[in-house]
């Protein structure tokens, strides 16, 4: 008696918990027949913010490896677009603060340069996350999230800027690495 007994009281919680979960509808779900779907990597962690650079893709295919490389390609992708605009909003600010010689060279240069360190990152990012997603049609959705150090991106650019003789004339550390801070300050308010 005193088995069963140990016995029934697990399955009763296990019956108490299943009814927790019992899903609601929305009076959207209701009106529309639309479903909220839950994207994975979607919490602050996983979000770009003042000392990280990071994104979230996926992938799909047939073959669970090539939906990996699908998604790991396109987070590499979308985290070297949204470092090159950063610089980019950075190289602007700072020449429209400083009294550069040739304005549009100096730019040029720049971007050219950060375009190589941004190239040469994305070899060193982080994967912080994965979810493999097995689909009702036999195919898989993989999802990656990866991460790349503000600090390392920035130590980069700086040396290649203080290594070309041009670049070094106009070029103040200091007051870069102030306006780089505020960006990556307001992306991560952003939420980005």
């Amino acid at each position: 008696m005193k088995t069963s007994m140990l016995l029934l009281i697990p399955a009763i919680a296990m019956i108490s918990l299943g009814s927790c979960k019992s899903k609601k509808a929305t009076p959207i779900q209701k009106e529309t027949g639309a479903v909220e779907i839950s994207v994975p990597f979607s919490s602050k962690e996983y979000r770009s913010d003042e000392n990280f650079f990071r994104a979230k893709q996926s992938g799909k295919s047939p073959d669970q490896a090539t939906a990996k490389k699908i998604a790991y390609q396109n987070a590499r992708a979308e985290m070297a677009a949204n470092i090159n605009a950063t610089v980019k909003r950075v190289t602007d600010q700072y020449t429209n603060q400083r009294s550069v010689g040739n304005k549009q060279e100096f730019e040029n240069k720049f971007e050219e340069l950060s375009r190589e360190v941004v190239n040469l990152e994305m070899g060193n990012v982080s994967e912080i996350g994965e979810k493999i997603f097995r689909e009702q049609d036999g195919s898989y959705t993989y999802w990656i999230a990866i991460e790349a150090n503000k600090k390392t991106i920035f130590d980069k650019l700086d040396a290649k800027i203080s290594s070309d003789a041009k670049l070094k004339l106009d070029y103040d550390k200091m007051k870069f690495q102030q306006i780089f801070d505020a960006e990556m300050k307001k992306m991560a308010e952003e939420g980005k």
